[in-house]
């Protein structure tokens, strides 16, 4: 069975930093609805909506204390229901976030939880008594420090594996996957596109064997979830998933499980960092694992699963910036990630700015950072004896805030984004890099996203043809053909900051279908490649 979501690319928005209606400097739906023809443009087919919901933003919305309420900040339900309906006339669905590993300590259900163990509520989270005098295990907080929090008042610890404002939920209580249900059926009933997943793959866990990620009873809970809520409609499902493999993605995604559409998986995205430390332990790109882990996933998934492709997203760092280059060759790398990712099989994502190569913005101290978990590390490192410099250059690399600067729309005041001043500081090079200077010109970043995404609508051998990696060329070289009844599409894409040799004399163009640096024949049989230089063909 075809789904629209196969033929199709998703479109992230962080709504706090795309569009400003009300001056506030934050940015909320109206200011959504009022760029919808862009997106229109653009030629997406849904949008991923970071969370909008109720909360008091401890973890920018991931921090929920209403799933049935809007955040005051972005508007009111009204507002939603128009958003909803006004992307539906442009053909675009509207795919929520859902965060239902835990809530915020102001949602009603944890607010109840506190107020005793004899609370009907208590059970909805995860509490446990201390061990001589202390927290029940050494379970880690992904954004520092124990993951167990003192509550005074029972003289019981309860889980939280982020922020300690975000209490995590006990799946193992029937009523509660009920609860969540319901939630999820009052936004199917409104019309959405289908969800993304928050870390679904920490839903199984089981704390007092130290066990989060991939707990036994994951795949049941997904499969109940499935059959109660969205099982027989054809929407997307998406889990953040940090440890998947290509086996447990078929899990996830095998339609005859009766799961997920797919999986976001983050192998690629965690090659930047030394293999025992954290994230903020940074090492060289090596091209040629990045491509061993985009050979393994595009083979290993078959027609067991669904891949989901992606650069970037809220949490991580603009990718020009990060594998390419954000100075002279900015316009050159960022079409290459684009057209190395985009033939690739799977559904494509692209976040908010990256369409028109959006760049890191470089922070000097700590009080230009406003994510928490930056915020967290930095004071961690510095009382373990790091250099200010030192943590700061993880920041500048790995830190979420990079994703989160406003979107760059023109060249006026905080780049169009407010009248207001902007929660977060706007990138100072916006009047080189915004979205009405990348519409002006017809050799821009966004043509070339534009030009992918309506190429996948009407070619099935984007969707659905056959992954086969070349491998006689240089390491820094990506190189792949995909095949379906008869047609054969070649794609070549050099990852380096330096030219590359190749020799494909097997091969022979009939036709171009995109290049990043269009003024350059190509011969295949005997070829230099320019610094970050990509392009598809069509071969016999």
């Amino acid at each position: 069975m075809q789904h629209w979501w196969q033929t199709t690319v998703i479109y992230q928005i962080y709504p706090r930093s795309f569009q400003d209606s009300n001056g506030d400097g934050i940015g909320d739906l109206q200011g959504i609805i009022s760029r919808l023809d862009y997106l229109q443009k653009l030629g997406i087919g849904a949008i991923w909506l970071s969370p909008v919901y109720q909360s008091p933003n401890d973890d920018n919305g991931y921090d929920i204390s209403d799933y049935q309420a809007i955040m005051t900040e972005f508007g009111n339900m009204q507002d939603m229901d128009r958003l909803i309906a006004e992307a539906k006339k442009r053909d675009i669905r509207i795919v929520m976030d859902l965060v239902v590993n835990h809530t915020s300590d102001e949602h009603a259900w944890f607010v109840e939880a506190k107020k005793g163990k004899d609370n009907p509520k208590r059970d909805y989270y995860v509490w446990a008594d201390p061990v001589d005098g202390h927290e029940p295990n050494a379970l880690r907080s992904s954004f520092s420090g124990s993951a167990w929090q003192f509550d005074e008042a029972s003289g019981q610890y309860y889980l939280h594996l982020f922020s300690k404002k975000q209490p995590d939920l006990n799946w193992t209580n029937p009523e509660l996957r009920q609860a969540v249900y319901q939630m999820m059926n009052f936004w199917i009933d409104k019309g959405i596109g289908g969800f993304r997943m928050d870390v679904i793959d920490l839903i199984g866990k089981i704390p007092e064997q130290a066990i989060t990620g991939n707990g036994p009873q994951l795949h049941p809970y997904l499969q109940e979830m499935n059959q109660a809520t969205f099982g027989d409609k054809d929407l997307l499902t998406v889990g953040e998933t940090w440890s998947a493999t290509p086996e447990s993605a078929k899990l996830y995604s095998n339609p005859d499980r009766h799961e997920l559409s797919m999986v976001f998986q983050f192998e690629a995205m965690m090659l930047d960092q030394k293999p025992d430390g954290e994230k903020w332990d940074l090492v060289p790109l090596d091209v040629k694992k990045l491509k061993e882990v985009f050979i393994k996933w595009q083979t290993q998934l078959g027609d067991e699963g669904w891949n989901s492709l992606f650069w970037n997203n809220h949490d991580l760092p603009r990718i020009v910036s990060r594998f390419g280059d954000d100075g002279d060759l900015r316009e050159v790398s960022a079409k290459m990630f684009a057209i190395a990712l985009h033939f690739m099989k799977g559904t494509p994502y692209v976040y908010q700015g990256e369409e028109i190569g959006m760049t890191n913005h470089t922070v000097t101290d700590l009080d230009q950072i406003e994510d928490i978990e930056s915020r967290n590390m930095y004071q961690e490192r510095l009382a373990a004896g790091y250099a200010v410099d030192d943590i700061l250059q993880s920041i500048n690399a790995k830190g979420r805030d990079n994703a989160r600067t406003p979107m760059q729309w023109d060249e006026s005041a905080n780049a169009g984004f407010t009248t207001g001043t902007p929660w977060l500081a706007v990138n100072p090079n916006y009047p080189a890099i915004n979205v009405h200077d990348a519409l002006a010109d017809p050799e821009s970043i966004f043509y070339t996203y534009q030009q992918l995404i309506a190429m996948r609508k009407v070619n099935p051998i984007m969707v659905w043809g056959e992954f086969s990696a070349i491998e006689a060329v240089p390491n820094q070289v990506f190189a792949y053909t995909r095949q379906w009844e008869g047609k054969k599409w070649l794609v070549v894409a050099n990852f380096g900051k330096t030219e590359a040799h190749i020799a494909l004399p097997g091969y022979t163009v009939s036709d171009v279908l995109i290049q990043n640096y269009p003024d350059h024949a190509i011969t295949l049989a005997d070829q230099t490649l320019a610094p970050f230089e990509a392009f598809a063909v069509v071969v016999a």
